[in-house]
């Protein structure tokens, strides 16, 4: 599973690494996080069609991370949702849709995992094994809040959730899960928006095999108030 993750470049070093070309102004207001934790905003990148044969317009958004599906009832859901098993992808009702036609990246510098032996969980920093940021196969969702009036732009709650698959190789030593990592030619795929099968979009994520490296971190990463460059410092 992913339940933090560390994302602190600038949002245009972000843009230019993933060829965006629109960053909207929630996107830049993001802080730089080294323990991101679930229901915090997040950016994500997204491709819209483009008109009349253009080709898509690749966006930059801020997300609530944790998924809530349209027919949610309030944010609460979000809680259960901030990752997305790829086996059920087709099957849930809180995926399918965005599976088929609200697919993004959420990028990253690398994630957090705890292995657990005995009674003790020790926390690990995993991350690629070059010095870009990595991305991870995402979902998106809208949400509208019944509780705000129709002119509030706060009305629409956009969300994400992060997907992830069996972890294999040495990663399976630290947990049985792992959040799917694309890489450049993989990410294109996922993001097309002429990819509207739900079966074709989850061959995507079939054999995707990140180069991932890992070492172990202080303890202090368990404390979501902290954040600073030392929670990534080998321990």
């Amino acid at each position: 599973m992913c339940g933090r993750f560390a994302s602190f470049r600038q949002a245009q070093e972000l843009a230019d690494a993933f060829d965006v070309d629109e960053v909207t102004e929630a996107a830049r207001a993001v802080l730089p996080s080294y323990n991101v934790a679930p229901t915090q905003p997040v950016r994500i990148v997204l491709d819209r069609a483009g008109t009349a044969g253009a080709p898509p317009h690749r966006e930059m958004h801020a997300a609530r991370w944790g998924l809530v599906p349209a027919w949610a009832t309030d944010l609460r859901v979000g809680y259960k949702m901030i990752n997305a098993r790829r086996e059920s992808l087709d099957d849930r009702p809180a995926f399918r849709v965005s599976l088929q036609r609200r697919r993004c990246v959420v990028p990253a510098d690398g994630y957090y995992e705890w292995q657990r032996r005995g009674g003790a969980k020790t926390p690990y920093f995993i991350h690629g094994a070059a010095a870009a940021p990595i991305a991870f196969a995402g979902l998106y969702a809208f949400w509208r809040d019944p509780e705000r009036a129709d002119d509030d732009p706060a009305r629409w709650v956009l969300s994400t959730t992060i997907v992830t698959t069996a972890a294999v190789a040495e990663l399976a030593g630290l947990h049985d899960r792992v959040p799917v990592v694309l890489d450049a030619a993989e990410r294109e795929r996922w993001l097309d928006p002429g990819l509207t099968g739900t079966a074709d979009a989850l061959r995507v994520l079939d054999g995707v095999e990140p180069h991932l490296v890992f070492h172990r971190v202080s303890d202090r990463v368990n404390r979501v108030a902290e954040d600073e460059p030392g929670l990534i410092a080998p321990a």
